[in-house]
């Protein structure tokens, strides 16, 4: 396991934008499936994006798709979710979960390590 570190969250317009960090230094994330899950008041925790541990593949939640983008850092201490055209329903704690191999397959994986989550907020 590796301790977890989200970063990046924040209050923002409907409409904008927010970046989210996950970050485990100053071990390297290079050799780990990681995926960001929310979880809104009231609601059960949901998948938003994961990515593999070679970047084979990515995964979107339909409700993010084409406005969410998952990716790594240039040396893979860091896997960020690029977060554009916030909708308040995007409103939610969000966490970033790892778990060690997994080069092809990100989704449904027994992540075992979890960040304390970033508080993301869309409003007016």
């Amino acid at each position: 396991q590796v301790q977890l570190v989200e970063s990046g969250g924040g209050l923002v317009q409907p409409g904008g934008s927010l970046r989210l960090s996950c970050a485990a230094s100053p071990f390297s994330l290079e050799d780990y499936a990681i995926g960001w899950f929310r979880q809104a008041p009231g609601k059960e925790r949901e998948g938003v994006s994961c990515i593999s541990s070679t970047d084979f593949t990515t995964w979107y939640a339909d409700s993010v798709k084409g406005r969410f983008t998952i990716s790594r850092g240039n040396a893979n201490y860091t896997v960020y979710l690029q977060m554009n055209s916030l909708k308040s329903d995007d409103t939610a704690v969000y966490y970033c979960a790892g778990i060690r191999g997994y080069q092809t397959r990100c989704r449904h994986l027994p992540y075992d390590s979890w960040g304390q989550g970033t508080q993301v907020t869309v409003s007016s």
